[in-house]
């Protein structure tokens, strides 16, 4: 690709400068126009310099070079985004430019620079196809999740060094877009570990698993011996006067002879409860703290390790703990509720500890004929204690004389063990004309465990909060999947790359599945280049969702999710899930106007068909005998329409289209420093494509439900970015347009008799396009120490308010399951780096 060398004419930087605003202008216009109705949708993704270009070098392989001289940061092979192999040459950039199918590089520095302490919400302020739920809601507040392209994040597939991560065992069990998923915590990697992201923003189902419908997210972790550095900082939600967050971390490279490398990190983070108190109609005082986010400490480490045993044997591997400590408010309960240990009422906590593992060991080599093997193994597991405190049970007490106020209710566990065996080769015929050949097998067992509460946590419906797990909701749970796959990139001709991969996966709860795709780009010049994928999907329903139970109790109600294959669940019109299955297609554009100037543009299609989500939500007697049949019972004084039981079903068939803009441009402004800007702009619609019945032809979801699926996440997601640097000084200015949300929400206490907790009639609750600005000043005060101050959301903005008579007990306003902006307002933080 052609660079510039020392001066060059200002004419010709305003030139570009003022194409690239151009650029911008009829992004924005065109974002605006088609934020409140589009037909085909969603945008684009720069993340600082990460965009498309064909002016790239030729696509070339190779092996992960351990050579303490070449240790480096990585980079994606150019030959296909799908394979995200670790590249020795050039940088991460340069090969996502030149890739067959849409990617993103995100780098540490982008990540530190969004002033975000978790990696899932510092993503989320970077790309727009990533965005998060403004809130979660008991145990899934503890969890980190993401949506890419607005789809539940059990469709995205995530990858730690191109190796499958193992899943959280903390099941989202509430209401909402989220309900079921059980995704990578990302969160529990710690940042400092990080030497970039990876986001193919396309279905990567040949090659490293059939469950990514969405998109692949691949962490690439550190292994330079020559990093030794700490950094700390700490922020708060000042317009709210909480939320205080703090972390420290540091991370440390060694040499391992003269060949080998290894990289130690790890991260310390804390944050206060954030609450955001509204007025109780109950009490008319500003006393419920349940509109919150939760108080959690998190210790985080990461080791990265590998050496040549010889010329062509090498080792390799990584491992992860983290260690988390979360604790949720649940509603308020007035002081009638259990005046005998709590005159003056109270609010029971949610707590959970959780241990999250994984460890990575692996061989690669040489074989005759030019071939080459890679063979690893993987374990990986996250343990979760939960447990209820501040809380009682009216009537344990009734009937003892006496009641716990703290409780062990319930402990799940999520394993995997990834065994693959990879064999790949390159095969030149000719200059410019070459074949790369990959195939292997792979092996995954999956375990899943569920673990009862204390005897008191189920007792007549449990403590006020939820009721903990009882024995016959316990269990174990074990599948395998078998697979082997084959790729062939092929290069026929100079400018002309065609990548085939097929796929073929054995369940042995749920069948077979063959997946493959087709991805072909062509270099017009080498400033223009077309490309374009189809590819299809399989997921299966995960053993989460085939076997999760709970019961929550609120102040006036109760809600249930039962296991799919129970009986409860059966005498509601429960029958077995099926797994999804999906079809992607994408074509683009990428394109190098100027010297500097990159732009891409994709269009996508993603149909999901026999999509899982919670079957239609029954209520009243109906569900109080379902709850029966799982042989809990319930608390007194519930008001019947306000009890609810669900269960995971295929309810429909969706179709999301979108549209990926990206540019970025860099500018070198001589004596004034260097400045990039970047334009990142998603646009993005899922509709029904066709609603699955029950045997009585009644439709499986409501219109809430099908709310969820399709006008919860933003319709359009712009993200602007100037980073600018004049010798000691730099300072990053971001602006982030978070489109239109919908959803249907329940009419609660306030409302009308006849409306109220009704599962037909629902408010139609918009949350508006809005605008948020980040600003970050840092400055280099020695040469190993540099200082920062920003603040996100300078302005305050927060999301619309419910009406009242939508929000429960008057104080939960805000819309949780909304993926646009979020309620925490300003943010404001300091942090100091130092290189040792």
């Amino acid at each position: 690709m052609p660079r510039l060398h020392g001066s060059h004419r200002l004419p010709a930087s305003l030139l570009s400068l003022s194409w690239l605003m151009g650029s911008c202008g009829m992004g924005l216009g065109l974002a605006t126009a088609l934020s409140g109705s589009l037909s085909t949708a969603r945008a684009a993704t720069v993340t600082g310099t990460t965009t498309t270009s064909p002016a790239a070098s030729k696509k070339t392989q190779a092996r992960k070079s351990t050579s303490t001289t070449r240790h480096r940061p990585h980079a994606i092979n150019a030959r296909s985004a799908e394979h995200l192999t670790v590249h020795r040459t050039n940088t991460p950039l340069k090969r996502a430019r030149a890739s067959t199918s849409p990617v993103d590089i995100v780098t540490a520095q982008q990540l530190q620079r969004t002033g975000q302490l978790n990696v899932a919400e510092a993503l989320a302020r970077i790309n727009p196809s990533i965005t998060i739920s403004a809130a979660g809601y008991d145990a899934s507040a503890l969890t980190s999740s993401i949506r890419l392209r607005g789809l539940n994040p059990n469709h995205t597939l995530v990858l730690v060094n191109g190796i499958r991560r193992h899943t959280t065992a903390n099941i989202s069990a509430d209401s909402g877009p989220e309900e079921g998923s059980s995704p990578v915590d990302l969160n529990m990697i710690p940042p400092e570990a990080i030497d970039h992201i990876e986001i193919l923003r396309d279905g990567a189902a040949s090659r490293y698993g059939a469950d990514g419908l969405a998109g692949v997210i691949n962490i690439v972790l550190k292994k330079d011996v020559r990093s030794s550095d700490i950094d700390a900082q700490t922020g708060a939600n000042a317009y709210n006067g909480d939320g205080w967050q703090y972390q420290f971390g540091f991370d440390k490279g060694l040499a391992l002879g003269e060949d080998g490398y290894v990289n130690l990190a790890g991260q310390m983070y804390h944050t206060d409860h954030f609450i955001q108190k509204g007025l109780d109609v109950r009490t008319n005082r500003y006393d419920d703290p349940a509109l919150s986010l939760a108080e959690e400490t998190r210790q985080t480490l990461s080791l990265n390790f590998g050496k040549h045993f010889t010329q062509s044997l090498e080792g390799y591997g990584f491992v992860t703990y983290a260690h988390r400590h979360g604790e949720g408010f649940q509603d308020y309960r007035t002081p009638d509720t259990f005046p005998q240990y709590y005159p003056d009422g109270f609010s029971p906590i949610e707590a959970m500890e959780e241990q999250d593992y994984a460890v990575t060991l692996g061989l690669k080599g040489r074989l005759p004929a030019g071939f080459h093997w890679d063979a690893n193994t993987t374990y990986g597991a996250d343990d979760d204690h939960m447990t209820l405190k501040n809380s009682g049970s009216p009537a344990y007490y009734a009937d003892y004389g006496t009641s716990p106020t703290k409780v062990r209710t319930e402990r799940f566990k999520n394993e995997q063990w990834n065994n693959t065996l990879n064999i790949s080769r390159r095969f030149a015929f000719a200059p410019g004309r070459s074949l790369d050949l990959s195939f292997g097998a792979q092996h995954r067992l999956e375990k899943y465990t569920i673990g009862a509460g204390e005897p008191a946590s189920y007792y007549k419906g449990g403590l006020q909060g939820f009721a903990g797990l009882m024995p016959q909701n316990a269990g174990s749970w074990t599948r395998n999947v078998w697979a082997g796959y084959i790729d062939a990139d092929f290069h026929p001709l100079r400018h002309l790359d065609v990548d085939f991969g097929g796929r073929y996966e054995h369940y042995t709860d749920s069948g077979n599945a063959e997946t493959g795709k087709i991805a072909a780009r062509y270099d017009v010049t080498k400033r223009f280049a077309l490309r374009a994928t189809i590819s299809n999907g399989y997921r299966a329903p995960t053993l989460l969702e085939q076997h999760y139970s709970v019961l929550s109790v609120i102040p006036n109600g109760a809600s249930a999710s039962l296991p799919v294959s129970s009986a409860a669940a059966s005498s509601l019109g429960a029958q077995r899930l099926k797994a999804e299955r999906s079809t992607n297609a994408s074509g683009g554009i990428v394109l190098e106007p100027v010297t500097n100037l990159h732009v891409s543009a994709d269009v996508y299609q993603i149909n999901i068909r026999n999509r899982i989500s919670p079957g239609g939500s029954f209520q009243g007697s109906a569900a109080e005998n379902a709850i029966a049949l799982m042989g809990a019972s319930l608390p007194g004084g519930l008001d019947p329409d306000n009890v609810t039981a669900t269960y995971f079903t295929n309810g429909a068939s969706t179709r999301t289209q979108g549209l990926d803009i990206m540019a970025d441009y860099a500018l070198k402004l001589h004596r004034y420093g260097s400045l990039n800007l970047s334009l990142a702009l998603n646009l993005n619609r899922t509709r029904i494509h066709h609603l699955n019945t029950y045997a009585d032809g009644s439709p499986i979801l409501n219109a809430q439900q099908i709310g969820y699926l399709t006008t919860a996440s933003p319709r359009s997601k712009i993200v602007l970015n100037a980073y600018w640097k004049l010798n000691r000084w730099n300072v990053n200015l971001r602006q982030t347009r978070y489109g239109e949300t919908v959803n249907n929400v329940t009419y609660q206490d306030q409302a009308p008799a006849a409306l109220q907790y009704s599962q037909s009639q629902f408010h139609r609750f918009v949350n508006t396009p809005a605008w948020l600005t980040d600003l970050e000043v840092g400055f280099q005060a020695t040469k190993r120490i540099h200082l920062a101050i920003g603040g996100n959301n300078l302005f305050n903005v927060r999301p619309r308010r419910m009406p009242l008579e939508n929000s429960y007990t008057g104080s939960l306003f805000y819309d949780n399951n909304s993926a646009g902006i979020p309620m925490t307002g300003g943010y404001y933080y300091g942090r100091i780096n130092i290189s040792l």
